[in-house]
């Protein structure tokens, strides 16, 4: 009797039969649901998915191949020190092998400290035979040979001493003279005053 009553309105109300009433509202329903869900499912999806996480620092943006590789460690080198007059043996100490000490080469009886150039001079440089030594004679001659590190000049051309007048320009403006090695001349003349006093002191006894 209830439905019957139903149906009697729904049918008196809207001038449908209760079937037809029943299908207008299924598809007032459905247009209500597919119109709401084009305006709420932006919404809806940005509320559910989680929000795209921040950026990265940049050094994972960077990636690894961008990573700057240390510097290799070079101690610092001393500051230069005035030697005056030093012999070859004393010259001999000063090779880099110490890091406490400074490099020191010779070039024509003037002595240089090469401390800064460390890296070429130094111990593991490709100049370090040089270093502690009268490079004269192997400069000139661009040699490598332990035989060549010396301040004997003699049977040099021409060309030869020019290459060592160049490497001696480029020394003098880049290394500061710290001291000198006593040169024959001077050491014979010691020698020879020396033994003058010495016979003058017998006479004089």
């Amino acid at each position: 009797m209830v439905a019957q009553g139903i149906a009697d309105a729904v049918q008196a109300y809207t001038g449908l039969s209760p079937a037809a009433a029943v299908t207008v509202l299924a598809l007032m329903l459905a247009t209500y649901l597919i119109v709401s869900t084009l305006f709420v499912a932006p919404d809806a999806s940005a509320s559910s998915t989680p929000a795209a996480p921040p950026k990265a620092p940049q050094q994972q943006e960077q990636g690894p191949e961008t990573e700057t590789e240390p510097e290799p460690f070079v101690p610092p080198f001393p500051d230069p020190v005035q030697m005056g007059q030093i012999t070859l043996e004393q010259l001999r100490a000063y090779d880099g092998k110490d890091a406490a000490k400074s490099i020191l080469i010779a070039i024509r009886g003037q002595v240089y400290d090469v401390s800064r150039g460390r890296l070429f001079y130094g111990p593991q440089g490709p100049y370090s035979l040089f270093a502690g030594r009268d490079a004269s004679r192997a400069l000139a001659l661009m040699s490598f040979d332990p035989n060549d590190l010396t301040g004997d000049l003699e049977g040099l051309s021409p060309d030869e001493m020019e290459v060592l007048q160049d490497w001696e320009d480029k020394f003098k403006e880049r290394y500061p003279v710290v001291g000198r090695l006593p040169s024959e001349k001077a050491t014979v003349g010691d020698q020879n005053g020396a033994q003058l006093d010495h016979e003058g002191e017998n006479a004089s006894a």
